[in-house]
């Protein structure tokens, strides 16, 4: 959750990047080259002081995905002031839980199109 004490952001984005979940390598299998409604999705996205799951600079939308450590006391109040402040440099933030990719992958990209579509429609 917090940063790596001992790397510099990009340094860090990029380990994570070589390092990432099952759930997140499922999710980029779907959202890489554009296949989710055009967009381009980054993955391990600086954005100090966080680094995000998977991004998209054109819409300012954030994809996260939430293991079991997101579920505890401390990894929501972290989840909250994160989400908070991307919220308010005007990122969108949407949540999966890692159990909805494994079991629901359809249901999560078709929210993400759904998102898409809504942040397209206002801007």
């Amino acid at each position: 959750m917090p940063n790596h004490p001992t790397l510099p952001l990009r340094q860090f984005a990029r380990h994570l990047r070589t390092h990432q979940t099952d759930c997140e390598h499922l999710l980029w299998q779907k959202l890489r080259a554009r296949q989710i409604a055009n967009l381009k999705f980054r993955r391990q996205f600086p954005c100090p002081p966080y680094v995000l799951d998977f991004y998209c600079v054109e819409l300012k939308l954030a994809i996260e995905l939430d293991g079991g450590q997101h579920y505890e006391v401390a990894g929501r109040i972290h989840d909250l002031r994160r989400t908070k402040y991307l919220q308010e440099q005007g990122i969108r933030v949407v949540r999966f839980s890692n159990l909805e990719v494994i079991q629901q992958m359809s249901d999560v990209l078709e929210c993400i199109i759904r998102t898409a579509q809504d942040l397209r429609s206002r801007s």
